[in-house]
């Protein structure tokens, strides 16, 4: 009996220690469990879990102050149900296979209306749950207002492309001047000319009256012969065919210039349009030529298949303008001994579910030691006062940030350098 006293004396020690370790085991476990709800609650960004039915299962504080939903409105509603402030088939045309989502996914801007009433952006991303098993259970959506940042960087870029208009003034009134002068010429040209055929006119008008009444003197007749020779009617009628021919040609040309400027000035309204890549390529060379024509050769190889490409199209010209500009002064740096001029090769081809658009110049190439950072802001390889380095940083975010594109780039230096663009024909993450 004592034996056996001892035993139940020793399993009763051992279940209370078992016990007192599941108490301690479960305080710690709530510990744990408070401290991530805190994190959850003090986090400044929006945590939104959805479970595999599409139902949401967890609305952090963030989440609730920022869309002004408290999480008992929301948690437990499917999602298309719970009342977002924002359109939920935004993120199913982004994210198809849900709730089927292996690995991360960035959400392009979301536009959403914030509490106050106005419209902002949200920048989210979507993130896969599993559990022990590795087998998928939802996803969390994680993101923040980027309304302010958005508008920075919109803000920049519109900066940036005055800056660039500013640079490109004198270079486009030089262009549009040329045409406007020998417009000028040509219409002096006719006016003279038109003098000289009515003092011609005016002859022969005597001479037909003199017909009427069968009195054609050999004088009259002499006289406008000689008149015909003193203007020379046949250089007259030569030549006033080609001054109206270049006229047209003139008009045509600062037509075209304007119709540029319009096109890369194009406003943005906030939203990717259709766009023709071509005819983009092709404003923003024209607006760029007083940048270009003294040092380079302009050879274009367009495709003239593509289809049009969800685009901004504004920033898309402003990311060509920095590029090519980049090309003009590599190749100027490059030839400043020669005196020869390089060239911009400027192609478009499909590749695939990809627009691939290359533009290359017979630049330096870019040194290795800058190969890593040609995309950081304010980065640059320029003389002071010649660039911002903010160039190819505004680029990269256009293609790849708001375009779901790619922008990568080949070089060799005293070869020269090819910026490589890649745009998905259809909006994808």
């Amino acid at each position: 009996v004592e034996e056996r006293t001892r035993e139940l004396a020793a399993l009763n020690k051992a279940l209370e220690k078992e016990n007192l370790d599941r108490a301690a085991a479960e305080e710690q476990l709530g510990k744990a469990h408070r401290e991530v709800e805190q994190l959850l609650a003090s986090m400044s960004s929006f945590l939104i879990g959805v479970g595999r039915d599409l139902r949401v299962n967890r609305w952090n504080a963030a989440a609730a102050i920022a869309f002004n939903l408290p999480p008992e409105q929301v948690i437990g509603k499917r999602c298309e149900e719970a009342g977002f402030p924002w359109d939920w088939n935004f993120i199913v045309k982004h994210v198809p296979e849900m709730p089927e989502v292996s690995k991360s996914v960035r959400l392009p801007e979301l536009p959403y209306r914030r509490s106050d009433g106005t419209e902002g952006y949200l920048g989210f991303s979507l993130n896969p749950v599993r559990d022990e098993q590795g087998a998928l259970n939802g996803f969390f959506l994680l993101g923040t207002d980027i309304t302010e940042r958005r508008n920075l960087e919109v803000q920049l870029i519109q900066a940036q492309k005055l800056e660039s208009i500013g640079q490109l003034a004198a270079g486009i009134a030089h262009e549009i001047n040329t045409p406007t002068q020998y417009v000028g010429d040509n219409l002096e040209f006719l006016r003279d000319a038109f003098a000289n055929y009515r003092q011609l006119m005016g002859k022969y008008l005597e001479l037909l009256a003199a017909a009427k009444q069968g009195a054609v003197s050999p004088h009259l007749a002499a006289e406008i012969e000689s008149l015909a020779e003193e203007l020379d009617l046949a250089y007259l009628t030569e030549q006033i065919p080609r001054a109206i021919e270049q006229s047209l040609e003139g008009v045509s040309r600062v037509a075209k210039i304007v119709q540029a400027m319009k096109e890369f000035s194009h406003p943005e309204i906030g939203e990717k349009t259709p766009t023709d890549i071509n005819r983009a390529i092709e404003s923003t060379i024209t607006v760029a030529r007083n940048e270009w024509k003294y040092v380079a050769e302009m050879i274009t190889d367009f495709d003239a298949g593509l289809p049009l490409v969800p685009c901004l199209a504004g920033e898309f010209n402003q990311v060509i303008l920095n590029i090519i500009i980049n090309a003009a002064h590599a190749i100027a740096d490059a030839a400043r001994d020669s005196q020869m001029k390089g060239a911009i090769t400027i192609s478009t081809r499909l590749d695939g579910d990809w627009v691939e658009i290359r533009i290359q110049d017979t630049g330096t190439g870019i040194p290795e030691h800058a190969r890593n950072r040609v995309f950081d802001p304010f980065f640059t390889t320029k003389e002071v006062g010649k660039g911002t380095g903010q160039g190819l940083a505004i680029a990269r975010n256009v293609i790849v940030e708001k375009h779901g594109g790619t922008l990568t780039f080949e070089t060799e230096p005293g070869r020269g350098t090819t910026f490589i663009i890649h745009l998905p024909i259809q909006e994808t993450t």
